[in-house]
């Protein structure tokens, strides 16, 4: 081959233009390997995560004004502002995974979960009682409301072990915010009431006996308290777990009736007043129970026609309802880790409506209600855990949005 003044090429210059060509390669090559790559932006956590994170850190806010409020008091307020740090104490550290999180990890977890463009439980700071080093009673109160109805909230969507976890936490921070408030002189936090069994809903399971297990999620209807009865499917295990609880509800409730029927004999007064009251809420929560069981396609568990009842009962009635009533909270835990869409809001709401009952009676339901707990197998707060803001002055330190 000939270059342009005719001259014909040699070998020797066609290699010298490889090699060249091979070293603008190797350069160029060597450039954009030492140009680091811009790293990913992390997977946003699973939806049980974000809300774990969230009522950790607003956990440990609340407990930290609470401890500057019992430090600040003394006789009967000191006592119960006291308890609410135990309370709070005993929720951080179930919320707490063994070997896991901190206080700031938490509260940089669930904001980092809040960001814009992210779906999830949103944290936001708020400055306020941290940096003042001040906390009020009131502020308390409202804080402890804002944060159990936030909890509860996140039990409707969060994971079945986790939404019974919530359930528990928020529920004990609205009965807490209760009793701070009748301290306090203010009005306690509202609660909502049980949802109930509409009447007009179509039930969900057909004639053909279909099953509807947990995984049927927000198409979980409302049931009809006249729906079809019909048997549940065999080959579905997670829908014979929800069956289990279901039957469970229904058979403590009945248990139930049959023991404020008993005590209505041996009380008097106001007590006799407020068991007749609860022994008709308990005759319609048989129905919505039984009205929920329908809906997924379960046989409703037949009636006992009586119950053995122990001396210590017959002797103090009122004691005895307490421990029915208390006897009903891990029966609805499991029904809210167990069931989701309408059927977990009626198993939510109604563990809050079981705790206040067990309250009225008299007995502490404990810092987590619906949950047996072994306070010794939970992990130990790290020494640390200086929560980032405290929500007692307005504001709520990782508050997750609504799901």
């Amino acid at each position: 081959m000939n270059d342009d003044n005719g001259r014909k090429r040699s070998p020797a210059s066609y290699l010298r233009y490889g090699l060249l060509a091979l070293s603008a390669f190797l350069v160029l090559s060597l450039g954009f390997a030492l140009i680091p790559r811009e790293s990913p932006a992390p997977p946003a956590p699973p939806f049980s995560e974000q809300a774990r994170t969230a009522a950790l850190a607003e956990t440990l806010d609340l407990k930290t004004a609470s401890q500057q409020l019992a430090e600040g008091s003394s006789g009967a307020r000191r006592q119960l502002f006291s308890h609410t740090v135990t309370l709070l104490t005993t929720q951080a550290r179930a919320l707490l995974l063994p070997g896991g999180a901190t206080a700031g990890s938490a509260a940089g977890t669930s904001s980092a979960a809040g960001a814009p463009g992210t779906a999830g439980p949103a944290a936001t700071a708020s400055s306020g009682t941290a940096q003042s080093g001040t906390a009020t009673l009131p502020a308390l109160v409202a804080a402890l409301s804002k944060s159990g109805k936030a909890r509860l909230v996140h039990a409707e969507k969060a994971d079945g072990g986790m939404a019974r976890l919530l359930a528990a936490v928020g529920t004990a921070q609205l009965l807490q915010a209760t009793a701070l408030a009748q301290a306090a002189g203010t009005p306690p936090p509202v609660l909502e009431a049980p949802v109930a069994a509409r009447g007009n809903a179509a039930t969900a399971c057909s004639s053909a006996g279909s099953s509807i297990g947990p995984s049927a999620g927000s198409q979980d209807g409302a049931p009809s308290s006249n729906g079809s009865q019909s048997s549940q499917t065999e080959d579905s295990t997670d829908n014979a777990t929800l069956a289990a609880a279901l039957n469970r509800v229904v058979r403590t409730e009945v248990e139930t009736v049959y023991g404020y029927q008993v005590a209505l004999t041996r009380l008097d007064g106001s007590a006799a007043d407020q068991a007749a009251s609860l022994l008709a809420t308990h005759e319609s929560l048989i129905g919505q129970a039984e009205a929920y069981t329908r809906v997924h396609c379960v046989s409703v568990p037949p009636r006992e026609p009586g119950y053995t009842l122990g001396t210590s009962f017959l002797q103090k009635p009122a004691a005895g309802l307490a421990s029915l009533e208390a006897g009903t909270l891990p029966v609805y835990g499991d029904l809210v880790a167990l069931s989701e869409g309408e059927t977990r809001r009626w198993a939510v709401s109604s563990l809050v409506a079981a705790a206040q009952r067990t309250m009225r009676w008299g007995s502490d339901p404990g810092p987590v209600p619906g949950i047996v707990l072994d306070t010794a197998l939970l992990p130990e707060l790290p020494e640390q855990a200086a929560p980032s803001a405290s929500p007692t002055d307005g504001g709520a330190a990782a508050t997750p949005a609504a799901p």
